[in-house]
């Protein structure tokens, strides 16, 4: 966008046409990537002119002129904190007057700042969103009489990522875990704690530890953090496949309820309230089991969607979130999440300023 930016700010205030030469890589050669003549007409004809001028692009280091077929051309460097990212060059007829090169300068080194800016914010954001894919499941696991859906949506700008994760995973031959979790704030110290606990999860898992003590393990593994430990919700389960249905044994972490939705509609709480994550030290977290028959649902998110806000209502004032849920009975697991994600992007006119996930649990 910013070679574009520079054409029509210099076209035909200061010149009668523009070409910006940049690299795709700090040293890789100059190409050229925007050209622009006030005559539309003529800019196949100079393209094609332009091309006995690339060596001369590539080798210049200060400000010069030169001639072009019957234009004067003042190719101006684009250099920004050190160092050169490309050539402006700009052509018309007559000399160019003394003035016209000030401008022209003070241009290139807007431009040019313009350009570093956008191209280490794009690397930020590139490197965030790696992180972000690390930090949730590789892959969706097919677990025997589940029917699963999942929606994650952080919010805020690309540049950072977000504090809320799932995550759902083998745990041994006939049982599965899952997770949706709330670390607190967002960026790389979050980041942090959210890789901690998805790896603490399937490590002890794999180890044969039970739900209650997985997270009596990892609250410790977070409070060893010291200062760089961030509290963190989480909704912990253990799924085993049983004749008529699943069988769910579960522990929030000061986690937002689990709500368990019935093919007749009612809609009720599974889940005790217990202390959220890096906290307290001595904590002792016990499990609740709870047994959903063939279409029963549960459904689980964070305060993303519990407190979104409009005004100054919440979502899940007077039990908003199971008034959604109760007009889900008979969809599938995914169809629920959808309308649980639509329910709280309606809610309110404005983009969310919180992450959300949501996690919907239907047995066959």
């Amino acid at each position: 966008m910013v070679p574009a930016i520079i054409a029509q700010i210099v076209v035909p205030r200061l010149a009668s046409w523009c070409a910006v030469y940049t690299s795709d890589v700090a040293v890789g050669p100059l190409r050229l990537v925007y050209l622009w003549h006030a005559d539309e007409a003529r800019i196949d004809g100079l393209r094609e002119q332009l091309v006995d001028m690339d060596q001369m692009i590539a080798d210049a280091r200060v400000t010069s002129t030169v001639h072009l077929a019957d234009s004067q051309v003042l190719a101006v460097p684009l250099t920004a904190r050190g160092r050169g990212l490309g050539m402006m060059c700009l052509g018309r007829s007559d000399r160019f007057p003394d003035e016209v090169i000030q401008f022209a300068e003070d241009i290139s080194r807007r431009a040019a700042l313009a350009t570093d800016n956008a191209r280490l914010y794009a690397q930020q954001a590139a490197a965030n969103r790696a992180l972000q894919r690390s930090l949730l499941p590789p892959n969706e696991p097919e677990v025997p009489g589940l029917d699963y859906g999942v929606v994650y949506e952080p919010a805020g700008e690309t540049n950072e990522v977000g504090g809320d994760f799932y995550d759902l995973f083998k745990a041994g031959d006939d049982s599965w875990r899952f997770a949706i979790g709330d670390v607190c704030g967002t960026g790389p110290e979050a980041a942090a704690v959210t890789g901690l606990a998805r790896h603490t999860l399937r490590l002890l898992a794999r180890e044969g530890y039970g739900v209650a003590a997985v997270l009596g393990r990892l609250n410790q593994a977070i409070l060893e953090e010291g200062e760089r430990a961030r509290f963190l919700t989480l909704l912990h389960g253990d799924i085993t496949p049983v004749k008529t249905g699943l069988e769910v044994r579960l522990v929030s972490a000061g986690h937002p309820e689990a709500l368990r939705l019935k093919p007749s509609g009612v809609v009720e709480a599974v889940t005790t309230p217990q202390s959220l994550l890096g906290v307290f030290h001595e904590v002792v977290y016990e499990a609740d089991t709870i047994h959903l028959d063939h279409g029963d649902v549960l459904l689980a998110v964070t305060d993303g969607v519990t407190e979104r806000r409009s005004g100054g209502r919440l979502l899940d004032d007077e039990g908003g979130l199971a008034k959604l849920l109760t007009e889900c009975a008979g969809l599938s697991a995914r169809a629920v999440a959808e309308r649980i994600r639509r329910g709280a992007a309606e809610f309110a006119s404005e983009p969310s300023a919180d992450d959300l996930a949501i996690v919907v649990l239907r047995a066959r």
